[in-house]
Order: structure tokens, then C-alpha cells, then sequence
């Protein structure tokens, strides 16, 4: 095949476009090309009067050879050098026991499709609901405001991501093509085509909750089994060795023999982290980040990224505009942007009980009203004493989650701009814009939220990020607090292996500290269910 790059298009074209695109830059008749496939696409908003599309894309033709060799001093006409996901070599080792996965996020979840796709017969363990009961019951947290510790939006299947944007990008380095797998499997279990070659990828927590449900009834018909409403509670080790764990179902407590143990934890399993650490993992602090969600309307992040008359020259051809915002502040600590959601909400995501976080979601049309992002300050080791107890660190999370809990009296927390710099509770709830959440939220004062170096640097940030994105540190600009969920404030030590100190467990995920958002989760799922694939035969 033939790989062509940077064709450009017009907003609003159609495929027919592209493959006249292609044929009058090969000077072909379109009838010439056999097949055409999408390999990127991304937009190019840097003239707002050219506004376009970019796209490189493979094609197949009779004459490749031919077509080659006219074009060989074209540096955007190359053989195509598409290369595909490889298995490693099968190891030989009988497995004692059913490898056992904790945790249905998306490293556990793709861990557990890969080794049930191998004959490995896994067990996958969740503490929440399945997606279709999780969508009721956090639904039903937002109305009423009951939590329910064990399922949520940060528990549950499918992990914090189902609840989210769904973006799929990620800046792993991705020369085993295993970020391209997660794609595909995404793809193979419902999502759309278009995610496997958009620059910026995402498929909203409407799509994302179908693709994790098929993901599931996959695992079982291969001969997995799912355990929901089950707690992990403890494991036994002999001679370094885990030999079994400890399960809680209700008020039921068993014991399942377990040699092969798979911990993807999401970054909020706190008693989980405790129990671990008691029971001998090396477990160190690692540096995250807090801060607050900030809300503008989508039309004027649009204007600021497209122009102000986008729509007389492209009409609504064009997606909501999203943002990345970095800033280093005078004490030398980074204030950025993060989960940034076009046309979004911002939800209650607590998981536990008298402690309130936000996060941000879209859906996959990404059509509200309101543009939001996390604004979040760099909170390191020794700022926590988690430089000493790395447990130091979730206690910081639990304190501002308690603090956001009281200033709004159980509900979302809410301030202008303005009043968060001048240190005055709004009175009322801002209504141009107003907040667009899924939760109830109260009128308050951010400063009682956070520590003061906190706030300081985001106040100080937005006077930067007003110069870069016009209207951006506008005064009745929406903050809601807080956002303390960013990231897992510490990391469970895992070899070259990807095995801890204790023999047999496989720390993985965002919980232990080794990715952040859905694909590099998943990515980090599939690396470690290769080393079990290249140890082990399967069952």
C-alpha cells in the first residue's frame, strides 16, 4: 500500500473528497484505487481564515510500484509502513490457579479480555456494579445525593473513565502497537471506526458504557468469570509467595486460591493502598495534582479557537473547540489544564461518605452548553510529608475532600471567578454562565477549600491563561472545587517484570501509578497480561 500525508480538506467534506483528494494529487482516475484507509486525521485551526483538515491515508492501487517510483521525491508519497500488534512467545509453566484481576477499570478489564482471549480463563474482581446497574445508582447519587462507597463514579465497572470524556489519546511511546490494539478492541466491542484515526480520539461515557459491557460478555464466553459486589480484602503469601486472596460478598468472606494476581486498583481504592501496604508491598509516594474545574461557555472557547465569525466561513462543520493550557508559576510549581471537556459537565464524583470531588464528563456529542477543565497546581512528596509516609499523600486528598464536603454543605461547591480572587462566598448561584453539573451544587468560597500556595498559583495562572485564550480570567467565570482525583498520590514498586516485591502480584494501572486515563491504563493491562502470557500456558 501507499502511504500519502498531509492532504488537506475543507471542513464539511465528504469521503468521496478525500478520494478525489487523493487521485488528483497521483493524477489518477478515483476509479484506480481499490481501497482507501483513514490512518489519521486532525484538525489545523492555526489560520482562522484556512481552517482544514489533515490527513494522512493508505491506499491500494494496481501500479504501486510505478506510482513509487514518479513520486519518489515527494516526502508525502511513501510505501505504507503499517505494522500490527505481536504477541510475545508463550511461555510453558503450568498456572496453579485462574489468574485473578482487581479492579474493572480499564487495566483490569483489558488484562482480563487478553487472557481470556489466550484460553487463560480469568477472574475478573470488582467491589461495584456492572455498568448497567453503576449508571442507575450513580444517577440516582446525583438527584438525591445518597452515596453508595462501594459503586460510584470512581468504583464500579469499567473504572472512573466511564464517567468522563472518553478520550482515548496518549503520549505512551507506542512501538509495540499495543495503543493501537486498545483501539481496535474498543472499535471490535462498539465504538466508532473514527477513533482509530482521529488525532484526538474520545467516544463520550454514552458510548464508553456499551463498549465496556461487550467487553465483558466477551471475558465470560471465553471462559472468564466476573465477580461483581465482591471486595478484595486481604491476600496470604508463603515464602514471598501469594497463595490466595480474601473476598467479601455482603457480609460473606471466602478465600480463593490465587497464585497469579493482577492488583489494577483505581486511583481512589484508599483502603485497599492501607491494606496492601500492611500486608508488605513496597509502596512510595509519587508527586499528583489538585486544583478546581472551571467553566466558560463552549461558543466562547470556539470563537477564541476558531474566530469569531467561525460560523460565517465554516457554518457548523466544525467540533467543539477544546484547549491546553500550562503555566509555572512564581514558586516554580506547573498550573495546568487537565480532562479538559468540550460541550461537558462537571459531576459529583465522591466515593466517599462526608468528602465531595468533582470531575469532569462529556457525552460523545459533546452539544452542552458549557466548556469545562480541571485548573490544577502540582502538589509533590514533601508537601504532604508523603516524602516520610507516602500514605500522607491520599490524606491530603481525604482533608480537601472533607473541607469541599463542609463549604457546600454536601453539594458541589460553586464561585465566580471574581469572588474567588477578592475571598468572597458567592451569594448566589452564577448564571451566565451557570453550572452545568450532574449533582446539586451551593454557593461557597474556594480559598476554605484549598491550601493558600493552591490557590495562589491559579489565581495567578488565570491572568496568563486570559492572554492566551481571550475572555478566559473572565470575571463571572464558573469554579467548582474540588478536583483532587487527578492522579494516584503514590506507586506500588514493580520490577521490569511488572512484579512487586511479593512474588506473583502484578501492580498495574492508574491505582499503582503507572498510567493516567483510559489508553495508557489499558496499554499498561496488556503489558502486564504478556509477561503472564509469556510465562504461563493456559488452562
Amino acid at each position: 500500500m501507499i502511504r500519502i500525508s498531509s492532504l488537506k480538506l475543507k471542513p464539511g467534506h465528504s469521503y468521496e473528497d478525500i478520494i478525489n483528494a487523493v487521485s488528483k494529487k497521483l493524477r489518477l482516475n478515483p476509479f484506480e484505487i481499490k481501497k482507501l484507509e483513514i490512518i489519521k486525521r486532525s484538525l489545523d485551526a492555526r489560520d482562522r481564515s484556512d481552517i482544514h483538515w489533515n490527513y494522512s491515508v493508505d491506499i491500494s492501487l494496481k501500479n504501486e510500484a510505478e506510482i513509487l517510483k514518479e513520486f519518489k521525491n515527494n516526502r508525502n508519497i511513501n510505501k505504507s509502513d503499517k505494522k500490527q500488534y505481536v504477541l510475545p512467545q508463550r511461555g510453558t509453566m503450568p498456572l496453579k490457579c485462574r489468574p485473578c484481576i482487581i479492579g474493572s477499570g480499564p487495566c483490569g478489564l483489558f488484562a482480563a479480555y487478553f487472557l481470556a482471549r489466550e484460553g487463560y480463563r480469568p477472574v475478573l474482581i470488582e467491589q461495584g456494579q456492572c455498568v448497567e446497574e453503576r449508571i442507575k445508582t450513580v444517577e440516582k447519587f446525583w438527584e438525591s445525593g445518597k452515596l453508595n462507597p462501594l459503586s460510584n463514579i470512581q468504583f464500579g465497572e469499567g473504572g472512573a473513565g466511564t464517567f468522563s470524556d472518553g478520550k482515548l489519546n496518549t503520549g505512551v511511546n507506542d512501538k509495540n502497537k499495543r495503543n493501537r490494539l486498545v483501539l481496535e478492541t474498543f472499535v471490535e466491542n462498539g465504538a466508532p471506526e473514527r477513533i482509530l484515526y482521529e488525532n484526538k480520539p474520545h467516544i463520550g461515557t454514552d458510548i464508553l458504557c456499551t463498549v465496556v459491557a461487550n467487553m465483558r460478555n466477551k471475558i465470560i464466553s471465553r471462559h472468564g468469570e466476573v465477580l461483581f459486589n465482591t471486595k478484595f480484602i486481604d491476600f496470604a503469601q508463603k515464602d514471598g509467595k501469594v497463595v490466595s486472596i480474601a473476598l467479601q460478598r455482603e457480609n460473606e468472606i471466602f478465600i480463593k486460591p490465587c497464585s497469579v494476581l493482577i492488583i489494577a486498583a483505581g486511583h481512589s481504592s484508599r483502603e485497599t493502598f492501607y491494606m496492601l501496604k500492611e500486608s508488605g508491598l513496597n509502596i512510595t509516594a509519587k508527586s499528583f495534582a489538585v486544583g478546581i474545574r472551571a467553566e466558560h461557555f463552549q461558543e466562547d472557547i470556539n470563537k477564541a479557537m476558531y474566530g469569531s465569525s467561525y460560523r460565517d466561513l465554516y457554518g457548523d462543520s466544525l467540533p467543539a473547540a477544546d484547549y491546553k493550557l500550562t503555566y509555572r508559576a512564581k514558586d516554580n510549581r506547573g498550573v495546568y489544564s487537565f480532562c479538559m471537556c468540550p460541550g461537558g459537565y462537571v459531576v459529583n464524583s465522591s466515593s466517599e461518605d462526608e468528602g465531595l470531588c468533582v470531575n469532569g464528563m462529556s457525552y460523545s456529542d459533546r452539544c452542552g452548553s458549557n466548556a469545562n477543565s480541571a485548573i490544577i497546581v502540582t502538589v509533590n512528596p514533601e508537601d504532604t510529608g508523603a516524602d516520610i509516609d507516602p500514605m500522607k499523600g491520599v490524606e491530603f486528598q481525604r482533608e480537601l475532600e472533607r473541607n469541599a464536603y463542609i463549604e457546600g454543605s454536601g453539594l458541589i461547591p460553586v464561585q465566580t471567578l471574581k469572588c474567588f480572587k477578592d475571598g468572597k462566598t458567592s451569594l448566589n448561584i452564577p448564571d451566565n454562565p451557570s453550572p452545568q453539573t450532574k449533582g446539586g451544587t451551593s454557593p461557597a468560597d474556594i480559598n476554605k477549600i484549598l491550601p493558600r500556595y493552591i490557590c495562589d498559583d491559579i489565581k495567578e495562572a488565570f491572568s496568563d491563561f486570559g492572554r492566551k485564550i481571550p475572555g478566559y480570567d473572565a470575571d463571572n467565570t464558573v469554579l467548582s472545587a474540588v478536583e483532587s482525583r487527578t492522579s494516584s498520590p503514590l506507586r506500588i514498586l514493580r520490577d521490569e517484570h511488572s512484579e512487586s516485591n511479593i512474588k506473583g502480584i502484578f501492580p498495574a494501572g492508574e491505582g499503582a501509578g503507572y498510567s493516567g486515563g483510559i489508553t495508557s491504563s489499558a496499554i499498561d493491562g496488556i503489558k502486564v497480561f504478556e509477561e503472564i502470557y509469556r510465562r504461563y500456558a493456559p488452562r
